[in-house]
């Protein structure tokens, strides 16, 4: 029997010859970044250890009217200097301006111009060597039967072998086809058949085996095979987590399929087998909303294109796909979301900053890669706006019952979360980036027991569930129909299964049992009835869901005392972000946070539930190193002598 690990510690298992092997996070061996060249040599700061680890580095110049650029992919084991390209037949060639070094956290990139013209935009994706995820290995041909030796500590689910010393096709081995049978991925074919490819042979967690086809075996020929890995587990500290999955699918006969994998996929790699088309690569980074895909293909040098919403969606245990002709079948190679590991401080999750509009394009920042922003208007009677990675360009309004809006270049520009970090604004409105008007942000990272977002389509059904990610049991929950002008429910332990709150109200908890169908949300699903608020048939919805974690959130209650109140969120620095809604009466839902003050004097706020500017000239909370502190001239909004409050501040 293997030793397992715990706690990262290393095991030994039976994958690597008896090597130990410690469990990884996703994001320690996969990571999609997004850069501009610059023509001049630069650093890509992605957080793999390519250095120890080995593994791939992906590159693709992905600008829409520049030249196009064919997909590079250079690997750990053939060197930094060599590449191949997956768009065409070409051996391996070298150049030291390509990629010139693999780093402890990333790579280095020269000055050529598949990798760094300048002011073009490029993809990269990194594959880090990793038990059960991914492998890479090169091997000299015999022009004979024979098996080739791995590392990947489980059955190979899908193999991409390439020749470099000669021309020839990529080979692709997949384990939803036959072992008979092969893609090509420079090619837009359909499956065929082939014997000599896979000698007819399924691979092994220890050897895959070959025949005699010269683009895979000629007696002398080199060759890279790039090997991926399906629901092996082995990651997360429980050592049990899928990160990756090789399947297939069926489109229905609208052209729909639904992938069930378990977890959110963050990147997909299809192609059909049954027809004649094109590889197609997404992933959320450039985009995979509701309202827009953007797509690149191993087989084209072409630069990216925006296929539609709704052509490939992640789901909270999935994805759906919507590019193919009815009743078509395709293979696929997906990706699972990070982060998996807890964060441990706020400033890793969450990133808040006062600016003044510049009228231009820009693009506002938190300090790591963000999945929902919040922007409010500080000086005029102006809508909130909130949006998300899953929504794309639409935007909803917190004091408002109002559908999604589709943001206008005005409010955001095209393609918003095509960044590493924060989001692009556009230019004139009012709303996010007039010239001279003053906004506060907040940017969100989601991440376990911290904050997620959860979309989803209703059905009419009392005691539906709804699978999330926070890997916790959620403390406050508030849902909006995206589509349909209603309320936003809220839903908080404090206030009962049985009740809800309204953000765009101000009013004390409702009863209604037919909103959360009288269930508290567990560590994996929330409850839904029939109310229309949260399940309309054919509607939907996104949900933001929050929870208490250490160091970096707090979800709590307490009871006001008209005095002087300290509230201790286990926090060593303060609060950065601050908000608090009565329950017992009605009362607004205050917001305060450090980028505009809470010191010891006034500190403004302003309410969620309206549109109004901020309030500058009162001191309703101050500063406490372990939470908050609510000061003695707080009204009972805040803070009246045995009334009941909840909360949500970030450290």
């Amino acid at each position: 029997m293997p030793l397992q690990a715990t706690s990262g510690a290393a095991s030994y298992d039976a994958f690597g010859g008896g090597v130990p092997v410690v469990p990884a996070y996703i994001e320690e061996v996969f990571s999609t970044y997004l850069y501009t060249g610059t023509g001049s040599a630069q650093t890509i700061t992605n957080a793999i250890d390519l250095s120890t680890k080995g593994g791939l580095v992906w590159i693709k110049d992905k600008t829409t009217g520049g030249t196009s650029y064919e997909n590079a992919l250079t690997d750990t084991v053939r060197g930094a200097t060599n590449e191949i390209q997956s768009d065409t037949t070409a051996a391996q060639t070298t150049n030291a301006a390509r990629l010139t070094s693999f780093n402890s956290n990333g790579f280095s990139i020269g000055n050529s111009v598949r990798y760094n013209q300048n002011t073009d935009n490029y993809v990269s994706w990194t594959f880090a060597k990793q038990p059960k995820f991914f492998d890479v290995v090169t091997y000299t041909g015999t022009g004979s039967n024979t098996t080739i030796a791995h590392n990947l500590g489980s059955v190979p689910a899908c193999i991409m072998v390439k020749r470099t010393d000669s021309t020839g096709d990529w080979q692709v081995y997949h384990r939803s086809l036959a072992n008979t049978e092969y893609l090509v991925l420079n090619s837009t074919a359909a499956k065929a058949t082939g014997a000599t490819r896979w000698n007819s042979t399924t691979p092994t967690s220890t050897v895959f085996s070959l025949g005699t086809d010269a683009t895979v075996n000629a007696s002398g020929g080199t060759y890279v095979a790039y090997i991926f890995a399906h629901d092996a587990g082995g990651f997360g500290l429980t050592g049990t987590d899928n990160v990756i999955s090789c399947g297939s699918f069926t489109s229905d006969g609208t052209g729909l399929a639904t992938v069930n994998l378990g977890y959110e996929a963050q990147w997909v790699l299809v192609k059909n087998t049954t027809s004649v088309e094109d590889w197609q690569m997404y992933d959320v980074m450039r985009g995979m909303s509701f309202s827009s895909a953007f797509q690149l293909n191993p087989n084209l040098s072409a630069a990216e294109s925006n296929v539609g919403s709704n052509t490939v969606l992640p789901t909270s245990t999935g994805f759906t796909f919507n590019a193919f002709a009815a009743s078509q079948t395709g293979i696929y190679i997906a990706i699972r979301r990070g982060p998996m590991a807890v964060p441990t401080t706020g400033t890793s999750v969450f990133g808040l900053s006062a600016r003044t509009g510049t009228g231009a394009n820009e693009t506002i920042t938190g300090g790591q890669t963000d999945d929902a922003v919040l922007v409010k208007s500080r000086g005029s009677a102006v809508a909130d706006l909130i949006s998300s990675r899953l929504t794309g360009t639409g935007y909803l309004v917190t004091s408002s019952t109002a559908a999604e809006v589709a943001a206008g270049a005005t409010i955001l520009q095209a393609n918003p979360w095509d960044v590493m970090d924060g989001v692009k604004v556009g230019t004139t409105s009012t709303i996010t980036n007039a010239s001279g008007n003053t906004f506060i942000n907040y940017l969100f990272k989601r991440a376990p027991s911290f904050m997620d977002v959860v979309c989803y389509t209703g059905n009419d059904t009392a005691g539906r569930t709804v699978t999330h990610n926070l890997g916790v049991t959620p403390e406050l929950m508030i849902v909006k129909s995206r589509n349909n002008a209603i309320d936003w429910p809220i839903y908080n332990p404090t206030v009962g299964a049985d009740k809800y709150l309204l953000l765009n109200g101000s009013a004390s908890p409702f009863t209604g049992t037919t909103i959360w169908n009288d269930t508290s949300p567990t560590s994996s699903v929330f409850s839904v009835g029939t109310d229309n608020s949260t399940n309309f048939s054919t509607w939907t919805y996104v949900a933001y869901l929050f929870a208490t974690c250490a160091g970096v959130s707090k979800i709590g209650s307490y009871t006001g005392t008209a005095t002087t109140k300290q509230i201790d969120c286990g926090f060593t620095g303060g609060a950065r972000f601050v908000l608090i809604k009565r329950i017992d009466a009605s009362g607004a839902f205050y917001v305060w946070d450090t980028a505009r003050g809470i010191v010891a004097g006034n500190d403004p706020y302003f309410l969620l539930n309206s549109t109004a500017a901020e309030v500058t000239n009162t001191d309703y909370i101050d500063t406490y190193s372990a939470g908050f502190e609510i000061s003695s001239t707080a009204p009972a909004a805040i803070n009246a002598s045995g009334g009941t409050f909840i909360f949500l501040a970030i450290a």
